[in-house]
């Protein structure tokens, strides 16, 4: 059965294409989005994650690469680390900035779904 509306899905990704044209600066690669996922999504459920919890997750990468992804996002604003209660560990929490641009990914998928 062929249809001539594009599914919801395409039509999610050409406006978080959309959104990534508009929003001048560094795209995030797919190891920076996964670890921004994972780091967001332990924001919403309160839980803690810290940097080796990160930088162990073998199937994003090597230890210096994810090491490195992580500098990277901080950099851009999307991540900060704080030293936690002893000061030996550092938990990674998600910035304002971070916050928004789920916000705007949330807006696009529901825009995504109405047009269906």
């Amino acid at each position: 059965m062929a249809t001539n509306k594009p599914l919801s899905y395409l039509r999610f990704l050409n406006l978080i294409d959309a959104l990534d044209r508009m929003n001048p600066g560094k795209k995030l690669d797919g190891i920076e989005e996964n670890l921004l996922d994972k780091i967001v999504n332990c924001a919403h459920t309160k839980e803690s994650i810290l940097v080796g919890d990160l930088i162990a997750l073998s199937e994003l990468g090597s230890q210096a690469t994810l090491h490195g992804r992580l500098k990277n996002l901080s950099a851009m604003g999307y991540i900060k680390m704080v030293a936690n209660a002893d000061g030996r560990k550092k938990e990674v929490v998600p910035t304002k900035l971070a916050l928004k641009r789920y916000e705007e990914i949330s807006k696009c998928l529901e825009k995504a779904i109405k047009a269906a």
